[in-house]
């Protein structure tokens, strides 16, 4: 068995059910590493029972997707190894830029989310607005399965490496906040990846758990490092860069590093509706956040620069 976890907390909309979607997951990360460092994917292979799901969507949403919408896309991504030029063109157009300068302005803005032009976008927000308010106490139970899944590996002494995708990330900060301030249980996950995330979305920020708390109790304690990875054309990350919203932690010294992954990164996950730059899949295979997965695993992160593999791929 192995000594550390890897707990993928999902985004939004309906999953698969758990284990036919944590093979996917499974095969999508242990693509990702193999790529670049194949003994540590073949270590990977021989532990899968350290790659947890924390599978809240059925709670949310009270149903399932069907699985094989994706296989056939899941099937074409892992025959790639990188972006291809047209994934890179499609990610940096100006319709998206101009979408994401939309966002932007937004933010500030909630009343204002019938005329953003992405309904993906204002899907998440509303998504996002039935978290915060926690309707008939959803959010408490996700919450709660989560803290279930921490605390079985915790409570083993393993380290932990907590991967938070989309709201995922949300979710997982959240969890974070009221296992340090209300729950009062002190084990450190040893490392925090998000993912596409809105954490540095105001709109989100002003009903963060800790939100209106001053101090040292505004935030989580319980984070030995994170990092942040944004793809290129990321609508829901239109605040890349974590460190300086989160910069506090760092002068308090309740965290000991905040790298982003910010720039260069291509996500080339596609579908019948043509790329998706959002998608889990597609950050799981790719070679950034696979950079940071093999390291940790490996035991050779280091909080004072990214790791080769990454700095070739992308500014962390």
């Amino acid at each position: 068995m192995s000594a550390r976890s890897i707990i993928w907390v999902p985004g939004q909309k309906p999953k698969p059910p758990p284990k036919l979607y944590r093979e996917q997951l499974w095969r999508c990360l242990t693509k990702g590493v193999a790529d670049i460092a194949p003994e540590v994917a073949e270590d990977l292979r021989q532990n899968p029972d350290a790659f947890g799901l924390s599978a809240w969507n059925l709670l949310y949403y009270r149903t399932y997707r069907d699985i094989n919408q994706d296989i056939p896309w899941i099937n074409a991504l892992l025959k790639k190894h990188t972006a291809s030029a047209r994934d890179v063109t499609e990610a940096t157009t100006w319709g998206r830029h101009l979408t994401w300068v939309l966002y932007h302005l937004f933010d500030s803005m909630h009343w204002a989310i019938n005329w953003i032009p992405d309904p993906d976008i204002k899907a998440a927000m509303t998504e996002s607005d039935r978290y915060f308010e926690n309707h008939d106490g959803v959010a408490d139970r996700v919450r709660r399965l989560l803290k279930e899944d921490l605390r079985q590996a915790l409570d083993l002494g393993r380290k932990v490496m907590l991967i938070g995708h989309s709201l995922g990330s949300v979710i997982a900060y959240d969890t974070l906040w009221e296992l340090s301030h209300e729950d009062g249980y002190a084990p450190k996950i040893d490392a925090l990846l998000t993912l596409g995330s809105p954490l540095g979305v105001k709109f989100v920020q002003k009903r963060l758990k800790g939100a209106r708390e001053q101090g040292i109790k505004r935030y989580p304690h319980n984070i030995h490092r994170w990092f942040n990875i944004a793809a290129m054309g990321e609508l829901r990350a239109i605040d890349r860069i974590l460190r300086k919203d989160f910069s506090p932690m760092l002068e308090m010294g309740l965290v000991e590093s905040i790298e982003d992954c910010a720039y260069g990164v291509f996500n080339y996950y596609r579908d019948e509706n043509g790329l998706n730059v959002h998608r889990s899949y597609g950050y799981l295979v790719n070679s950034v956040t696979a950079g940071i997965i093999s390291d940790w695993w490996a035991g050779r992160v280091d909080p004072a620069g990214p790791s080769k593999a990454r700095r070739s791929t992308a500014k962390c």
